[in-house]
């Protein structure tokens, strides 16, 4: 395995293409399981050999925490005072040496998450965290409720090239990864990002498959996978673990090992590989 990534920052999108490193957001609807995917998809990915950051861009911090045995980090923000010195002062190692970073955000009422989104992001560049850690993949796991310009920082400032939505066949939820896209291609047209698949985290719904079926076709986009509710996540989350590292033989702990594969995969041109 090539591990290849340039000494650069995390942003920029001239780096996009140029430093071997695959740049990947998950977005959804907030309750959909999104974090659960991607802490499951980093468990995958560090499994199989790579170097995995994970940075958390939801205001309430639990991205990683079924990374670092059910317990909350701190947040960017929350280790500002004093000025951070290193990439060591705002983040944490997680399963697998997945380095586990969460943005956070104001108090509520107090002030704009999405701006809590960007200081993060900026705070990382400034600690040249790419440098330090030398990833093979960063997984940015994104609200997907609201994409103004702070939640929409990850993939409009060249954070992210590789964008999956995340998304089960609920109406709200499908509402919800109809603006996500309409806001990936939107931005795609400038050379940001683009929209690399749809991901169905099934609720069990009636004719579930084929809501998001169509729905990812109006988007123009593939089903890249499609996760089955699973009374083993939850009994994973209840332990503070991955299904990965809870339950590793586990039909669900395989269908993350599949998806983190087809996710890798799909952003491979975006990293130079063949």
């Amino acid at each position: 395995m090539d591990h290849c990534p340039a000494p650069i920052g995390l942003g920029g999108r001239d780096s996009i293409e140029s430093d071997g490193i695959a740049r990947i957001a998950l977005y959804g609807k907030g309750g959909i399981g999104k974090s659960t995917v991607a802490s499951n998809v980093s468990a995958a990915l560090a499994d199989a050999g790579y170097r995995v950051m994970q940075i958390g861009c939801d205001p309430k911090a639990d991205s990683t925490r079924l990374l670092t045995g059910g317990e909350r980090i701190g947040t960017v923000l929350e280790r500002m005072d004093p000025e951070p010195s290193g990439l060591e002062d705002i983040s944490s190692v997680g399963y697998g040496g997945v380095l586990c970073v969460e943005c956070g955000g104001p108090r509520p009422g107090t002030g704009c998450a999405g701006r809590g989104i960007m200081v993060a992001l900026e705070t990382l560049d400034r600690l040249g965290a790419t440098e330090s850690f030398k990833p093979d993949a960063i997984i940015y796991d994104v609200l997907g409720d609201v994409v103004c310009g702070g939640f929409a920082m990850p993939i409009r400032s060249g954070y992210a090239r590789d964008v999956f939505i995340v998304t089960s066949g609920e109406a709200m939820s499908l509402y919800a990864a109809g603006n996500i896209a309409s806001a990936v291609r939107d931005l795609g047209e400038s050379g940001y990002a683009r929209l690399s698949g749809v991901v169905q985290n099934s609720k069990g719904i009636s004719g579930e498959d084929g809501l998001v079926a169509a729905a990812a076709a109006g988007m123009g986009a593939d089903v890249v996978a499609r996760i089955l509710r699973s009374q083993t996540v939850q009994d994973c989350e209840a332990e503070g673990v991955t299904v990965v590292e809870g339950r590793p033989r586990s039909e669900q702990a395989e269908a993350y090992r599949s998806l983190s594969k087809t996710i890798l995969e799909r952003a491979a041109p975006s990293r130079g590989d063949s």
